[in-house]
């Protein structure tokens, strides 16, 4: 136990350096990798605020990655929309952490990516993400009540999962062709704001897992709303990340 405690305690201080050795946000991803408590290692890169201190609570965005950036080189998660978020000027406030799944998992379980279980176990790499961002939460530089998430695909599910089994951690999320079980959402009973996004013609993720997770959501009585494009398919992401408010939208809860 006593060893435990002094890896914890090594551990939290390795962040804190890390952190106030970023004085000022220089236009790139710090690489690291987190340890979970189950042994999980779990990489992500991560962008401080401009003139970072450690006095300051800061908002947090997460972004999960689809299934095609998994991986264990610690790069690909950017493919999609790392560039956006490292040269927006809206996130100049921001803690951006964006983790990256292994290659033979996923951050929620489903059964493919047409079926959504109502009671899901969580996945392990899941729970490192929220390790990991709780572990900043405690180190007192990010603000938990303004904790807003986005994934893409894989990563929407990803989102959504997170959302709905700790019902009041984000204050909102923005899930981009991503699905889950519609009766976990029509159970809901937190305060998170939801805006979802899918291409009316996706084949690889049933638009239908965007649709029905919102109106569950709306007849609940749920802030939720769905940006659907017509005629576009799986790459709906661009279409989203496009839109001038993505951000915006996001920090006003």
């Amino acid at each position: 136990m006593k060893k435990i405690f002094t890896l914890s305690i090594l551990f939290l201080a390795s962040l804190l350096m890390a952190a106030t050795s970023a004085q000022a946000r220089d236009g790139k991803y710090i690489q690291k990798v987190f340890i979970s408590n189950n042994g999980l290692p779990l990489n992500y890169v991560i962008l401080y605020p401009e003139n970072f201190s450690p006095e300051q609570a800061y908002p947090v965005l997460v972004f999960l990655h689809g299934s095609g950036e998994r991986g264990d080189d610690n790069q690909a998660q950017l493919i999609h929309g790392g560039e956006l978020m490292r040269t927006s000027d809206e996130l100049s406030n921001v803690i951006v952490i964006v983790p990256q799944c292994p290659l033979y998992s996923s951050w929620a379980f489903t059964s493919g990516y047409t079926g959504y279980p109502p009671t899901p176990i969580e996945n392990p790499v899941e729970a490192a993400v929220k390790e990991l961002i709780d572990s900043f939460i405690k180190l007192g530089f990010a603000d938990k009540d303004r904790i807003y998430g986005t994934g893409l695909s894989m990563g929407g599910m990803g989102i959504l999962d997170m959302a709905i089994r700790y019902p009041n951690y984000f204050a909102a999320i923005e899930p981009i062709c991503g699905g889950i079980n519609p009766n976990r959402c029509a159970e809901y009973k937190g305060r998170t704001a939801f805006r979802f996004f899918h291409g009316s013609d996706d084949t690889a993720v049933n638009p239908d897992g965007s649709r029905l997770a919102n109106q569950a959501l709306i007849d609940a009585g749920h802030e939720s709303s769905l940006i659907e494009y017509p005629g576009v398919k799986h790459g709906s992401w661009h279409n989203a990340f496009a839109e001038p408010d993505f951000f915006s939208w996001l920090l006003k809860h």
